[in-house]
């Protein structure tokens, strides 16, 4: 973990962080905010929620910005991008965290359902990429700037009836890895990470978008098993600390769990060295 030295680092710069509105995400902008001294944009598609949290961190005495987002759309991810470096500062640290997810066997999903999925969860993270890291590679000078990518223990996994999901989140995991060696190739002064929650308290599960058609007992019957995996989990302050500790120690596999997900990781080491199919994992 790292000492009050590397967390250092993070101190009175410009933290951005998507998907800011609640789960993770808020909890990375408290985090920042009130430890870290950091002045916070909050990106969300949900205005009210980053006014709100925003409100409540300026009553504590924080520096925020909410900024309305869709990170489903480029254009709308350039002029967040603009609008920091023009009236914020230069980032420190860019998070990118929005993400969704969805029920339902594969073949099940509505065609709407996974376009949205794959726009946000994935596209999301790419469009976060091309607007922010060209600004953050000019700066080779003083600290080095941070890129966190939110996939998950999904990551490294594979389970039914959250298909597109996990799917997802095996893509923000290899960009990830890809990033961290293109950055590494062009030798700019910035940190890649790719973090790797367990269950951690938030909404997602309840939100997650379902079926319409098809087996929707099975779709309903998974989410009320995951939701009641997240009452034991992790508080979104708890895992903002242990997110923002293994990033300032250099961390690139950032996990909140970590013996759940090292076992994930060994789980799934074995399998592709044995070759052997996916077993059936129910929740819990």
């Amino acid at each position: 973990m790292a000492n009050q030295e590397e967390l250092g680092a993070f101190a009175g710069g410009v933290a951005v962080i998507t998907g800011a509105g609640a789960g993770i995400g808020a909890g990375l902008a408290r985090y920042a905010a009130t430890e870290l001294d950091m002045t916070v944009v909050l990106a969300d598609i949900d205005t009210a929620a980053v006014t709100k949290l925003g409100q409540e961190l300026g009553a504590a005495g924080a520096r925020t910005r909410p900024v309305t987002t869709d990170v489903r759309d480029s254009r709308s991810v350039d002029l967040l991008a603009d609008l920091v470096y023009e009236e914020v500062g230069p980032v420190r640290l860019l998070v990118n965290n929005a993400g969704v997810e969805q029920f339902g066997y594969l073949w099940d999903t509505p065609v709407a359902n996974w376009n949205r999925l794959v726009e946000i969860n994935i596209n999301g993270v790419f469009h976060g990429i091309r607007s922010f890291l060209p600004r953050l590679l000019a700066h080779r000078d003083g600290p080095p700037s941070y890129v966190l990518n939110l996939a998950s223990v999904g990551a490294v996994g594979a389970s039914a009836l959250q298909a597109p999901y996990i799917m997802s989140k095996h893509a923000v995991l290899s960009i990830t890895e890809c990033l961290y060696l293109e950055v590494q190739a062009v030798g700019g002064n910035v940190r890649v990470g790719a973090v790797l929650p367990g269950i951690v308290t938030s909404d997602i599960f309840q939100s997650a978008r379902s079926v319409d058609g098809g087996d929707l007992v099975a779709a309903e019957d998974h989410r009320r098993a995951m939701m009641a995996i997240r009452e034991g989990g992790m508080s979104p302050a708890d895992a903002a600390q242990a997110i923002f500790e293994q990033a300032a120690a250099g961390e690139f596999y950032i996990v909140t769990h970590p013996e759940m997900v090292l076992a994930a990781m060994a789980a799934r080491g074995d399998q592709l060295r044995d070759r052997r199919a996916p077993r059936v994992r129910r929740p819990g």
